[in-house]
This record gives C-alpha cells, sequence and structure tokens, in this order.
C-alpha cells in the first residue's frame, strides 16, 4: 500500500489531475504490486513559483509544469523501483510532463509504520 504525495504547481484542470491521479495508480500497480483498489494518494497544489527545483547538476530544464511524486511504501526491491521511475516517465510525457519536470522520492518503513483508522496497527492485528 504505497501513500502517494504528488506536489503540482496550480493551474492544472480537474481532468488533468483526474488523468495524473488515473495513470499513477496504475503505474504503481503494476510495477510496485499495489493492490488495485489501495489508492492513497494527496495532492498539493502550490502557486507558481513556490516549487523550487534545481537541476542537481544535470543541466535539465525545469518549468512551471514540474511533478514532484514522494512514495512511501515498504519491502519493494531496487528493479522495482527502478522499472516504476522508468514507467512513470514514459506515461506521464503522455500526459505532457516531460521527463525533466518529473523527480520521484521512495521512503521505506514497516509494517509498524502504518494505521488505516480506528487507532489499530492494522498490518500487526493481523486485519489487513
Amino acid at each position: 500500500m504505497p501513500l502517494v504525495r504528488i506536489d503540482i504547481t496550480q493551474g492544472r484542470t480537474d481532468a488533468e489531475i483526474t488523468a495524473l491521479s488515473d495513470t499513477i495508480q496504475a503505474v504503481m500497480v503494476e510495477f510496485f504490486a499495489a493492490p488495485p483498489l489501495d489508492k492513497y494518494q494527496i495532492f498539493h497544489e502550490h502557486r507558481p513559483g513556490l516549487i523550487r527545483a534545481l537541476d542537481t547538476g544535470l543541466g535539465y530544464p525545469r518549468t512551471a509544469s514540474i511533478v514532484v511524486i514522494q512514495i512511501t511504501q515498504q519491502g519493494r526491491t531496487t528493479a522495482q523501483k527502478q522499472a516504476m521511475y522508468h514507467a512513470m516517465s514514459e506515461r506521464l510525457a503522455t500526459l505532457g510532463i516531460t521527463p525533466t519536470d518529473l523527480i520521484i522520492s521512495v521512503s521505506e518503513n514497516t509494517k509498524a509504520d502504518w494505521s488505516f483508522g480506528m487507532g489499530n496497527a492494522q498490518f500487526l492485528t493481523g486485519e489487513l
């Protein structure tokens, strides 16, 4: 069950955000083995100029269309992560997001780090 936080600049339409959401979910299911109904996404819209991402010395141009994706998850391999990065870049490019405007960060955690409600750690209690 990945938790995906997506930071974007204000100005996208609801249809564009839905397409972005659906594409990210499809990649999570296909490349991160997320259950299809486990869709945990949080979108943050920022005023223009409030996402500042330099090129890290790679020479990548950045635009106001930048998308920053942070994924909190457990148990994915390096190969799964690399496949996901590639697929995410390719699929979001079909939505007009250039590969140089996509930043992805993956963080690891454990079963003890999740509660889906009711004050329980469902992975530990056996509810999940």
